[in-house]
């Protein structure tokens, strides 16, 4: 099996990203190609499959999944018969280390979002579901140890959620963060700025890169933002930089729907005026020149918002890497 290089691995991201924020789905699973596979993963809250859609056509296959919702699992059950489910993902880094299940390649992953995402109850770590991102850092660290010991390369970690994990008071992003990277404390972004949409952490363990990207720019018409991290160890012949080499340099394709020109507010829409020109008494057509606010069509401003800046943070000396 001949190494990757990081052209194809920044290919597997892209593939990756266009199918965790898209409705692709699934094609059949090619049990014989799996057998020269390229590159072989790891799927822990596995759904059903967006990580396999992606890296299908590029010669990745799987190596198990974890997923315990029936459905789910009865969809990789029908799709992926010669895949094993290893269910609960908080006892896969006992199985892993034990030499029980294979330490891939890569691990990828989007755990509960529930916790993070404006559409739950936003309680953050105290949601026991957020915490199974740490799960997932315990997985990743038992992989790349029965890797080190094996003398094979550092494994590829990629981990996917919302962008509510930028903005709570525990900072979840910044614990995720430096447990992957191998910080003894939690990272934090700035004072005063809060979490870019897009930086490099480089710790004693790993190197992470974190990208906010939109679904609008890779050939789905909403917007629907979702946040991506690629991190790396360094041994094996593993690159110093390889998770931000990977990530950073996707391209994001046209945008399909321009972004809000308003603030949000609440106000009574006004009613809708069948004559060519608004009259009557106030609170009725009179105030609305003749058509409803809610109707009323905005000039399509094509524009690009400012790109953040993004961040570095050297977590092996606790500061902020600038230039690098």
């Amino acid at each position: 099996m001949s190494k990757p290089s990081l052209i194809e691995q920044r290919q597997g991201v892209e593939a990756l990203i266009n199918c965790a924020i898209s409705d692709e789905q699934p094609s059949p699973y090619d049990v014989a190609a799996a057998k020269q596979a390229r590159m072989r993963y790891g799927s822990v809250c596995s759904g059903i499959e967006a990580a396999s859609v992606a890296w299908e056509p590029l010669g990745w296959r799987p190596a198990w999944f974890a997923e315990i919702e029936p459905f789910p699992s009865a969809v990789l059950a029908h799709r992926y018969p010669t895949v094993p489910n290893l269910g609960d993902m908080t006892l896969l880094p006992e199985r892993v280390a034990s030499g029980e299940i294979e330490a891939p390649d890569v691990l990828v992953g989007g755990t509960p979002c529930q916790g993070f995402s404006v559409a739950g109850l936003r309680l953050s770590l105290r949601d026991e579901r957020s915490n199974l991102a740490f799960s997932f850092v315990r997985i990743a660290d038992a992989i790349d140890a029965v890797r080190l010991r094996d003398g094979r390369p550092a494994a590829w970690i990629t981990w996917e959620n919302v962008p509510g994990v930028f903005i709570h008071d525990d900072n979840p992003f910044g614990c995720f963060l430096g447990a992957l990277v191998g910080s003894d404390a939690a990272l934090v972004p700035p004072k005063g700025r809060g979490w870019p949409d897009a930086g490099v952490a480089h710790g004693p363990r790993r190197c992470a890169a974190w990208r906010c990207l939109d679904a609008q720019h890779f050939r789905l018409a909403q917007r629907r933002k979702r946040l991506f991290v690629v991190a790396r160890g360094y041994f094996g012949g593993a690159g110093e930089w390889d998770g931000p080499d990977a990530l950073l340099p996707v391209i994001e394709g046209m945008r399909w729907h321009p972004a809000p020109r308003r603030e949000a507010w609440e106000d009574v829409t006004g009613t809708l005026n069948a004559r060519t020109r608004g009259g009557g008494g106030l609170g009725t057509d009179f105030d609305c020149g003749g058509v409803s606010p809610s109707l009323r069509a905005q000039p399509n401003h094509s524009h690009r918002e400012t790109d953040p800046i993004a961040l570095c943070l050297n977590a092996k000396g606790g500061g902020r890497q600038n230039g690098r």
